[in-house]
């Protein structure tokens, strides 16, 4: 794909998923297009295997931005990055199409393993602010990550993911559209469970009651 093709889509990507845009050349001020431009350029660099000029290329995108995207790294179309301080994406990190990134995002590895040691994000997926995903696995397409989650294990797709550590929440197989940017209204098992045991707390003591007053009862009987 030629450098022009890779501005107009850039382009196209912001202008559609931010509501905050009022006119096209806010674009050209997003750290978000100047860290895909500066990476494309880095990531080609990297695979004819010029590793130092691709790592000063992106460090300095990183200085800039604070974006940091290692350039070995493989992204596809549409990657959106919105405000983006704090995002990380290592290594060999490999990102479908028409993902979203917020803030503070790491796409990082769990230790000094060699070899496939990042994170694959497969088509469509949301990772909310602060969410870190850690380790050699897959986040299957059209999932979401709850915002601060912690993800250590694979997830499958169509999925909503929220916890420390990360928990699965099912979403019966339905595809979550690409123009979904909602990170904020994401199920919570933690609360369920907890109203669930206030809930059987409650009959219990209306139970307890219950059978509190039958002996009573009988007792006056008996007297």
């Amino acid at each position: 794909m030629g450098f022009v093709k890779h501005i107009k889509e850039e382009f196209q990507v912001i202008r559609e998923r931010d509501p905050a845009i009022k006119t096209p050349l806010e674009v050209l001020l997003y750290p978000s297009f100047r860290v895909m431009i500066q990476y494309r350029r880095a990531h080609k660099l990297y695979e004819k295997g010029h590793y130092f000029l691709a790592r000063w290329i992106s460090q300095r995108a990183a200085r800039k931005t604070g974006i940091e995207i290692h350039p070995g790294a493989k992204i596809g179309k549409g990657l959106f990055i919105d405000h983006g301080t704090g995002v990380i994406i290592g290594e060999t990190t490999v990102i479908g199409n028409n993902v979203t990134l917020y803030q503070g995002v790491t796409l990082g590895g769990t230790g000094k393993e060699t070899g496939k040691r990042h994170p694959t994000l497969k088509d469509n997926v949301m990772v909310s602010a602060g969410a870190k995903i850690l380790g050699s696995f897959t986040i299957g397409e059209n999932s979401k990550i709850g915002a601060g989650s912690v993800v250590l294990e694979e997830i499958p797709p169509n999925c909503t993911v929220v916890g420390v550590p990360g928990r699965i929440v099912k979403r019966e197989n339905q595809k979550v559209p690409r123009s979904d940017m909602d990170q904020v209204h994401l199920p919570d098992p933690v609360l369920e469970d907890i109203r669930k045991l206030q809930s059987e707390n409650e009959h219990l003591k209306s139970k307890l009651q219950k059978l509190e007053y039958e002996l009573q009862e009988l007792i006056e009987e008996k007297e």
